[in-house]
């Protein structure tokens, strides 16, 4: 009775065991795919990061083109009369834009039908680069970027951006980008995972930049039919025609033949999103990152060996089955417990690392929801409001911004939710002093169904770009009034002489004291003044006699505080310098220089009339070649409607009889003449004069060619 009453316990114990494990390997199974699984859309969600964050990098790449292309067009129209000038002037900007790729600068005549070549080398004409010379249907306005399709008419990955010349519609700027020193710095280094990369194809599903260089100008669907015609490449052709070609971003898996130079059938997870590259034409490019799955399911096998070889020791302890069972299953949800613990720090450490991305950046990032208020931004936004991101959520930009911009941009909001396209707007915060210039673009955020979820705001600090459009213009508007003030001149100077030499002639007839030598002489002293005011006109519009070529501003500046200490302190005005020595010499002439900077400390003496303190400083600005001079005030400030047209003749704010407007029209020729340059920036305290108020005038110029650094 004991021995089959063993056996039967012993046949139940196997039973159980073999239940147990049957069991367990089921379970097993399912639990490894249903990881699989999430850890491979987890890692394509990472995936989808990259290629968003290599989105922002490209629009922001060709953004910053457009935006060097729009600046060097801003000028009036004009023909390539002397190219060896177009070439000095455009060098600078060729410096620029060669760190993105650029090759060359086209100036390029509608009419003649040939261009102008400016790049490192020297100025050459040749035809304009359109497909065949076939002209564009459609040429840019003024103001307006039009970005042809790559690769152009079969010469190689190039990007040709063109906009016109001022107003006018016969001569246009055109940039032309070398797609592969575009792309190499932005992708070459991008890393999925261990061994994922990058890859870009054009809105015709050209590769546009890829790691397998043979592909790259070839179509995508052709060239891995043509490369590995054995495999079927159902998956990523539908991929790229039904997802990526229609602009939509997204995730998926197919079957690829090559790896980093592994070739054969291999799995990969893709993840992909549409980078816009212009709205006219509209086109846009698709950027994916790939992994091979491997690297997830080699992690994932080498647990699932350990588990058949646990359930294979298993089958030799019958006896100890279940208690050998519970050991090696507990040992093995330890085992996945570490091993998704460590998946899940890895994947964390992975996201906090493009979280820091964001965090770090120096832009303005939030995200909206559809009634325009902050569902989540990064610390720059926060700090800036002087708030952090906790509290700023949940507000909206109307409790941020003033009403007529806040209705702007709720209104910029409300179309990306109703377009489910990007809306560019421009945001004016005037809550600090002075006000903030940002280039905002919104862009619609789609959850995984598709669905417009938030609107992602990126706004880029562009306030000195406005300070720069505003110098322009000013630029412009004295250069005009520089021409206008000479014709006026030479008008009034010969009957201004002839007063003068006919009243002199009544003052030899006058006896002195009587009234009509009197009044002769208060004639003869206002002509005088008449004489003064034309003078000054004609020394800002002609090109006036250098003495020196070189000054050295350090002694020019000594000698000229050294004559208006006196004057200046007698005000109760304490003056005090910063200096530095051992400066180049600059371009100028002594007395000149010496005259600008006399008006400019007169100036911010008549801005103290209480007293204060005037400031001069001097030093070399780093990465140019060009020496600092910045002169400051304590005083009562310029009010801001003012800032634009005090180099305007005839121009003042001091009382009549105190001024003829002309000290900073004249110091602005002067300054321009030695190819200088001037900027004001001034403050006005609540409540007028002092309490935080005051100007500082900076002049930069530029030092002689010999006294090289």
């Amino acid at each position: 009775m004991r021995q089959p009453r063993q056996k039967r316990i012993g046949r139940i114990i196997v039973a159980a065991a073999l239940v147990v494990l049957v069991s367990a390997v089921a379970i097993h199974l399912r639990f490894t795919r249903q990881m699989v699984l999430l850890v491979s859309d987890q890692f394509n969600q990472e995936q989808l990061t990259v290629a968003r964050i290599i989105r922002k990098l490209v629009e922001n790449s060709l953004v910053t083109l457009e935006e060097e292309l729009l600046k060097i067009a801003g000028g009036d129209a004009a023909p390539v009369s002397d190219p060896a000038i177009w070439q000095a002037r455009l060098q600078p900007a060729l410096e620029r834009i060669s760190a993105a790729g650029g090759t060359e600068i086209r100036i390029w005549d509608r009419v003649a039908g040939t261009a102008w070549v400016f790049s490192r080398g020297n100025p050459f004409q040749a035809p304009p680069v359109f497909g065949r010379g076939h002209v564009p249907d459609r040429l840019p306005g003024p103001g307006e970027i039009r970005v042809s399709r790559s690769p152009l008419d079969g010469s190689g990955l190039d990007l040709i951006m063109m906009t016109p010349m001022g107003s006018g519609s016969r001569y246009f700027f055109l940039f032309r980008i070398n797609l592969a020193w575009f792309f190499s710095p932005l992708l070459k280094d991008v890393r999925s995972g261990n061994s994922g990369y990058a890859w870009i194809i054009d809105g015709q599903g050209r590769f546009l930049y890829h790691p397998y260089t043979d592909f790259i100008g070839r179509s995508a669907f052709d060239a891995r039919k043509e490369t590995y015609p054995d495999l079927d490449f159902v998956q990523i052709d539908r991929i790229q025609k039904d997802e990526m070609l229609q602009g939509r971003e997204g995730t998926g898996t197919y079957i690829s033949a090559w790896h980093r130079g592994i070739t054969g059938r291999m799995p990969k997870l893709i993840a992909f999103c549409p980078v816009h590259i212009s709205q006219t034409p509209g086109q846009f490019w698709s950027v994916a990152v790939v992994a091979p799955t491997h690297e997830i399911a080699s992690a994932m096998g080498q647990i699932h060996r350990w588990l058949l070889v646990l359930q294979g020791l298993m089958l030799f302890v019958v006896a100890a089955a279940a208690t050998a069972l519970y050991l090696f299953e507990m040992r093995f949800s330890r085992g996945l417990e570490r091993l998704v613990d460590s998946r899940t720090r890895a994947l964390k450490r992975s996201e906090e690392k493009y979280r820091l991305l964001i965090e770090s950046a120096e832009d303005f990032i939030f995200t909206l929801d559809a009634s325009a208020r902050l569902t989540s931004a990064n610390s720059f936004t926060a700090n800036f409001f002087g708030s952090d991101a906790e509290h700023l959520t949940g507000r909206s930009l109307a409790d941020l911004l003033a009403d007529d911009v806040a209705r702007r941009n709720i209104k910029a909001v409300k179309q990306v939710y109703a377009t489910e396209r990007s809306v560019r707007e421009e945001i004016e915060i005037r809550s600090v002093d002075p006000p903030v210039w940002l280039s905002a673009n919104y862009m619609p955020l789609k959850n995984e169904a598709g669905e417009l979820s938030a609107v992602l705001c990126i706004a880029r600090d562009i306030t000195e770009n406005k300070k720069l459009q505003r110098h322009l213009v000013t630029t412009e508007k004295l250069a005009a009034l520089g021409t206008l003030a000479a014709g006026v001149a030479h008008e009034i100077n010969n009957p201004i002489g002839v007063i003068l030499g006919f009243c002199d002639l009544q003052i030899r007839k006058q006896p002195p004291g009587s009234q009509a030598f009197e009044d002769l002489k208060v004639i003869e002293r206002q002509g005088l003044h008449c004489k003064e005011i034309v003078e000054n006109l004609l020394s800002f519009a002609r090109d006036r006699d250098v003495s020196e070529e070189s000054t050295d501003l350090v002694r020019c500046l000594d000698e000229i505080i050294q004559v208006a200490r006196h004057s200046i302190e007698h005000k109760a005005v304490t003056v005090r310098t910063d200096i530095a020595r051992r400066l180049p010499r600059v371009r100028g002439d002594n007395r000149q220089l010496q005259q600008v900077f006399l008006n400019l400390m007169n100036n911010a003496v008549g801005a103290m009339p209480r007293g204060g303190v005037l400031t001069i400083g001097v030093h070399l600005e780093k990465g140019s070649r060009r020496v600092v001079v910045r002169v400051s005030d304590t005083g009562c400030g310029i009010q801001e409607g003012n800032l634009d047209r005090i180099y305007e003749p005839f121009f003042t704010t001091k009382p009549e009889g105190e001024g003829t407007g002309l000290g900073l029209f004249v110091s602005y020729g002067i300054i321009n003449n030695f190819g200088g340059s001037i900027h004001c920036e001034s403050r006005v305290a609540d409540g007028g004069a002092g309490g935080g108020s005051g100007t500082t005038f900076t002049v930069k110029l530029p030092q002689c060619p010999q006294e090289g650094l």
